[in-house]
């Protein structure tokens, strides 16, 4: 967190409040991506025992699609608010900036 957070910094010349504010929405971003990289490991297991039993279990398969679905919803809204807190802290030639280093695959929401 820290590194990409530096790099951001210098790269869009932020102020320290800008810091601030990106650092707390990067952490809210961080923390949504690792519950959804918990709940894949969830579906991933609900599929393996859907699938382990003498006959095909269609509820635990469709539990594990259910969350699955669920929890990119959830990261979808996480990405949603980050890029609008973003937009929020930054001026309009640091948001030009932020959208190249986007564009390019510099930076990944």
């Amino acid at each position: 967190m820290r590194r990409p957070l530096r790099f951001l910094a210098h790269k869009l010349d932020l102020t320290d409040e800008q810091v601030g504010s990106l650092a707390r929405i990067l952490n809210e971003l961080k923390t949504e991506r690792a519950q959804a990289e918990v709940d894949n490991q969830r579906t991933v297991t609900a599929f393996a025992d859907a699938i382990e039993g003498d006959a095909f279990d269609a509820a635990r398969a469709d539990d594990g699609s259910k969350l699955r679905l669920a929890s990119a919803e959830r990261l979808k809204a996480a990405v949603q608010t980050a890029l609008a807190g973003i937009h929020g802290v930054l001026t309009k030639e640091q948001r030009e900036k932020f959208a190249y280093l986007v564009r390019t695959g510099v930076v990944s929401m």
